[in-house]
């Protein structure tokens, strides 16, 4: 049986805890953008852009909205080593579908090391791997593919950092397998042009203008990969 509905319809900001725009992070424009208008979304999400605009803001306050820890894991993973997150998600408000699952579940490249950690000392029911025995784009990617099963809001930021081309092929090849269930989400941040490619997902490129939406054609992301490995000696001449 294919679900038609997502777990999550809409982010606005919540009217009951407003947050003060001339604070960090409201001070960013996406996430000024987001707060101002709400953002509405789909079965898949993207988020590109250059470091430091906000993309990574938006999806760890998205996670932790949802109930998901900010380090990694599903709504009861506890792990903290050291608080480093915005205090986005406690002004946001979450338009869920009626009737859809509560499940999710966050990976983050940056945190991965101490969210294993934490997994060999909080065993669950099933024998797991010893992630820090095999490397970090095998483990990621296992990790992924284990847990991301079913209905569920699936986040994940810049999960590229952890894995190779053919690891990221393998990645896509998961979520888009995932969209074709129904009942699943994804939100991804990300600075592959491979990993925006993402079968009917809605690209929204994060910048000081805020977010705007862009074909993946049109992304700055895969034009200036596309220049530099049409001749790389353009742009390393100037290093």
């Amino acid at each position: 049986m294919v679900f038609e509905s997502t777990p999550l319809r809409r982010i606005e900001e919540d009217p009951q805890h407003p947050c003060a725009r001339n604070t960090w992070p409201a001070t960013l424009p996406p996430v000024a953008q987001l707060l101002d208008d709400g953002l509405d979304l789909g079965p898949a999400t993207v988020f590109v852009g250059e470091n430091g605009a906000g993309k990574s803001t938006l999806v760890e306050a998205i996670a932790q909205a949802w109930g998901l820890s900010p380090e990694g894991g599903s709504t009861g993973a506890r792990n903290s080593t050291r608080v480093s997150e915005s205090s986005l998600h406690d002004h946001l408000r979450l338009v869920r579908s009626a009737g859809t699952t509560r499940r999710g579940y966050f990976l983050r490249a940056e945190t991965m090391h101490g969210f294993f950690t934490y997994l060999e000392e909080n065993p669950g029911s099933r024998p797991e791997p010893n992630f820090h025995e095999i490397s970090h784009g095998e483990s990621f990617l296992e990790l992924a593919v284990d847990r991301f099963r079913g209905r569920g809001l699936w986040v994940l930021d810049e999960p590229e950092s952890a894995l190779s081309f053919s690891g990221c092929l393998a990645l896509l090849g998961h979520l888009k397998a995932l969209q074709a269930e129904g009942g699943s989400q994804v939100i991804l941040s990300t600075h592959s042009p491979l990993l925006a490619a993402l079968p009917g997902a809605r690209i929204l490129e994060v910048g000081e203008w805020g977010l705007r939406e862009r074909a993946w054609r049109d992304l700055d992301l895969v034009t200036n990969w596309a220049s530099f490995l049409d001749a790389p000696e353009r742009y390393l001449r100037h290093l």
